[in-house]
Order: structure tokens, then sequence, then C-alpha cells
């Protein structure tokens, strides 16, 4: 990568700068009117989609979101970005509070929160060029770079891994790596602090999906971008964030660095979480030992009306009386001296023993990884 494209702001970072505060979010409240009634369609319910979110996310920070789907992963992505109107509680972005800011107080700080869509196929315009594509966003801020547009798109392209002659292309030219390639081009063409990518490679095959996340990786160290990770794929959470945080209906129940996560999880549904990935089995030399299997009961409740107390006490093999009555704090447990927080009055072990590797991960991103650590 040329040395000219990275920002002063990586350099800081790079030069170890003290990570400061960019994302605050205090509690973070959004739901969704379910409308019914006749004659007249009056509102009835509503789909409690985010119910109470605190988090925070550093300059230059790698933060990852993970849940089963339906949890609230992606409207939180959006509610950051401010695609979404939250209904309650604050997003604070660089000491701002920008929870119900008009379009026009937003405009200063748009180029600065860009978001990377799950589906590379229906998020770029079809009947556009990829030149027109990424220059987009330089034209609506009234951005001209040094050199013009078209330089600056031409240099994007080679820094995702794409040919800077595909600039007059269409979007059906290209695979799905190469456009989510492009959808990441997009993103940093307004040089901004922080992406929200959700869920980035879910819709890609398994062959590319390391190459999509590394180059995504590069960039974040490069450019000293803060990223907030959504994903359901533990693997590559684990292998791109440095803290993550567990949702469940709604609510993070679990949040800490990635070490402790997934080697020492104290939330009963992080623990079912982490014993669903698949197993390897090794051949010649025997098999491998198996691991316990947690499988949980029931289905995950309606975001409509939610159990009362601890969302998860319906599936879990813990749950007492004290459950439906009180809802449990995110609070860090005795004895955890680092950032874990759990949301659970009956927490588990620390350990659940070679945690570490249950989580089985793409022969390319354990490569990735080898290669990181020499």
């Amino acid at each position: 990568m040329k040395e000219d494209l990275v920002l002063p702001a990586a350099r800081e970072t790079a030069a170890g700068a003290p990570a400061e505060p960019l994302l605050e979010v205090s509690g973070l409240v959004k739901h969704f009117p379910v409308k019914g009634g006749f004659p007249v369609k009056r509102t009835v319910g509503a789909v409690q989609a985010v119910d109470g979110l605190d988090l925070t996310v550093h300059a230059g920070e790698s933060f990852g979101l993970v849940g089963e789907s339906g949890c609230g992963k992606s409207t939180t992505g959006r509610l950051i970005t401010r695609l979404l109107e939250p209904t309650g509680g604050t997003i604070t972005y660089r000491g701002r509070d920008i929870s119900h800011a008009t379009r026009r107080q937003l405009a200063p700080i748009r180029s600065e929160i860009q978001m990377i869509f799950q589906d590379p196929y229906s998020s770029l315009n079809p009947r556009q060029t990829v030149g027109k594509i990424i220059s987009g966003p330089m034209e609506i801020n009234g951005i001209d770079p040094e050199g013009g547009r078209e330089k600056r798109v031409r240099e994007l392209l080679e820094i995702v891994g794409l040919n800077p002659e595909h600039y007059n292309r269409f979007p059906h030219e290209f695979s799905g790596g190469q456009r989510q390639r492009i959808g990441v081009a997009r993103a940093l063409a307004l040089e901004p602090k922080l992406i929200v990518a959700d869920e980035p490679v879910s819709a890609l095959d398994v062959s590319i999906q390391a190459q999509v996340v590394n180059l995504l990786q590069k960039v974040q160290k490069e450019l000293g971008i803060a990223f907030v990770f959504i994903a359901h794929d533990l693997a590559i959470v684990r292998h791109f964030s440095q803290r993550v945080a567990v949702m469940y209906l709604g609510k993070i129940i679990e949040m800490g660095d990635r070490d402790s996560i997934y080697t020492r999880p104290r939330h009963p549904y992080t623990h079912a979480l982490l014993s669903a990935v698949p197993e390897v089995t090794l051949t010649g030399e025997g098999e491998a030992p198996r691991r316990e299997r947690i499988r949980l009961a029931g289905d995950v409740p309606s975001p409509i009306s939610p159990p009362s107390g601890c969302r998860f006490r319906t599936r879990c093999w813990k749950a007492q009386d004290r459950c439906a009555t009180e809802e449990p704090p995110l609070v860090r447990l005795s004895g955890n001296r680092d950032g874990h927080l759990t949301a659970c009055h009956f927490p588990e072990d620390p350990s659940t023993g070679a945690r570490a590797e249950d989580i089985v991960l793409d022969p390319a991103l354990t490569a990735l990884e080898e290669e990181q650590g020499e």
C-alpha cells in the first residue's frame, strides 16, 4: 500500500498513541411497531429488535458483534450509522450526541461513518459503472481529491486488490468476492474513521471468505480505521476482532476481549454458541476426542413479547425463580480483572477446557494467523 494513502490517524495509532473512545452507545433501543386491527390499522405491539445496548468502540479498534439470526445485530449496525432512527438511548460519536441529529446536523460526520453491506449483489447499483459507484460518495460530499476523483478511484481499486482498469466495468461483470471488494473501496472513498461491516462475507463462497477478511484486516491495521464487525461465524470474528460482544434477543449478554470470550466464557448462552461449532475428525492417528455439545431446548422467544427477567431463561439449564423476576445486569464478575462483562445470575465456570481448540478456523484463516505470528 502506498505511503501517501495512509491517513494521519493511522500513523498516530501505529506510533503507540493511546486509543480514545470513538463511539459510545448507552441504553440504545429500537422498537418496530406492529400494526393490526380492523378496519383502521393501529399499533398493537412492537418488535423489540434492540432493547438497552451499551458498548464502546475505540479509535482504530476492531469490535466484533456475534449472535444467532434475529438477535438484533444488523439493526444495531444500522442504528450506529444512523440509517435507522433509535427509539431510545444515546449514540455519541467523538463526544457528540448524534442519537436524533437531523440530516443537516449529520452531514459533517456522514463521511466518517461508513457501512459495508451484507449482500454484494444488491448493494451495488447495476446501472452504474464501478468508477461511478466508488466516486459517488465523493461527489455527494463535494470532495475533490488531488489528481481528481478518477485517479483516487483507481488507487482505491488497487488497494482492495482489483485491477484499476476495471474502472469502466459494471457490477454484473464481477464475482461475489470482487463485488464485495468494490463495496469495501466505496466505504474507504471518504477516508472514514469508523466502518460498520454487516456480515460482509456471509454471502460469499467459503473459498474467498478468507481473502475478504484478510483485506479488511489489512485496511484496519494500515489505515487505523475502527471496525464494528457483525457476523454469526465465530471463527471469522475470532480472527478479526480484538473485543467481542455476544447478543441474544436484542441485548448484549457477554462482552470481553476475544481470548477471554472464546477460552473462558461465563454466560450459558455463550457456552452453547461455542459448542455448536462443527467438530474436526482426525484421520490416520485416531479420532479427536468428542467434546460436549450443548443442545438448547425450544425456540428463540418472540421479540414482540420477550420473557421477563433474563431473556435466555426459557432455554437455560441453570434458570431459577430469580431469573424470571430480576433482569441480570451486564457487570464484571468477581475474579475477573479484565474488562470481561457477563449478564447472568448464575454464571458458568470460567473455562470449559480446551475451548480454544473448539473454534475451527478455515484452513486459509489458520494459515493467515500462522503468518502473522511469525
